[in-house]
């Protein structure tokens, strides 16, 4: 089934994978509706680190080609309206998607795009959107966040779900030969993911968040940070501090998607998160999660303390911590749900 599809051109097929032979890569149809990226205002003091960040991601596609998508089908669930998406994000692979709706929506409604984990799924991607995972709470966030009234969109990152195709370590290397960061792909799909649930007719495209856990919210921290269109930011167990993760000698508890050529030369954690600033902003913690070294958090808290202050917001950033190790907690869910319901 064909449904108010986002237009592009067909894929290009050009050449980040194709000379590796590493993806097998489908086609979509275009639509005659185009959307393109819209460069946001500025603020003061921060466009010029937000370039500087996302020239760190290396080659990517151009931000602002038209992006596309054929809808799959849609069906009822538990609730909501789940629909399923073929989106043409990057012009180099087919990138599914799941979008929940409300069953019923007056006018615009606010929108979350929800970042999945990591935790070696590689077969699972979108599917924690719908299904959870076991480090998170029961309900999974589609049901959550249509109960609340929102629009959301989750989709499958590079390697994951049904773009598996490729092993992380072959994908990371392969692209990095040639030029582009497999992290950096990641966030042009994000970003360009949040293109496309922002282009949604009922959508409020002034209420727009983004969540995730883990590998998740190192996503929706980086979208954040480069995207002053997200109003709301809520990362879950990952909020991890490079310098205290290299004093400890714990890198590898990160995958390579995780490693930005030269990024510590130019920010720290608090730095890139700070670029969020003064927009609202949730953080969660583990105190025994050795994913992210408690001394760091101190930093990051620490920093962005004041950072909010100075610019006349303290109540905007929030940084909770429970004595669990990389998990979502009970009271840490329902504190997701009140700042969301807060601030978005």
């Amino acid at each position: 089934m064909i449904s108010r599809m986002l237009p592009s051109t067909r894929f290009s097929r050009r050449d980040l994978l194709y000379v590796t032979g590493l993806a097998s890569i489908a086609s979509a149809a275009c639509s005659p509706m185009t959307v393109r990226h819209t460069t946001p205002t500025p603020s003061s003091g921060q466009a010029q680190r937000r370039r500087e960040l996302y020239g760190l991601l290396g080659d990517v596609p151009d931000r602002g080609r038209p992006i596309g998508g054929t809808k799959r089908g849609e069906a009822e669930r538990d609730g909501y309206v789940l629909e399923t998406w073929d989106l043409d994000l990057n012009g180099i692979e087919t990138v599914p998607a799941y979008l929940a709706r409300p069953r019923s929506i007056t006018g615009r409604v606010p929108a979350v795009l929800f970042d999945h984990s990591h935790g070696g799924g590689y077969k699972i991607g979108k599917q924690e959107f719908i299904e959870g995972r076991s480090y998170l709470q029961p309900v999974p966030y589609a049901k959550v966040l249509t109960d609340l009234g929102y629009v959301a969109l989750c989709i499958d990152s590079w390697v994951f779900g049904e773009r598996s195709h490729t092993t992380e370590a072959d994908m990371f290397k392969a692209m990095l030969w040639r030029g582009p960061v497999l992290w950096g792909m990641m966030v042009y799909d994000g970003l360009r993911a949040l293109d496309f649930l922002i282009s949604r007719p009922e959508v409020d495209p002034t209420r727009v968040g983004t969540l995730g856990m883990s590998m998740g919210s190192t996503m929706a921290w980086w979208l954040a940070a480069l995207d002053e269109r997200i109003k709301v930011t809520v990362d879950i167990n990952c909020l991890t501090d490079f310098q205290a993760l290299l004093a400890r000698k714990a890198l590898a508890l990160h995958g390579v998607y995780y490693f930005v050529p030269g990024l510590i030369k130019h920010f720290t954690t608090a730095q890139i998160n700070a670029l969020i600033a003064p927009r609202a902003h949730l953080g969660l913690a583990g105190l025994r999660d050795k994913l992210t070294p408690v001394e760091g958090l101190d930093v990051i808290d620490r920093e962005l303390k004041q950072v909010y202050t100075k610019l006349g917001h303290p109540e905007r950033w929030k940084l909770l911590r429970y004595d669990v190790e990389h998990q979502e907690t009970p009271e840490g869910r329902l504190e997701i749900i009140a700042f969301l319901k807060e601030f978005l």
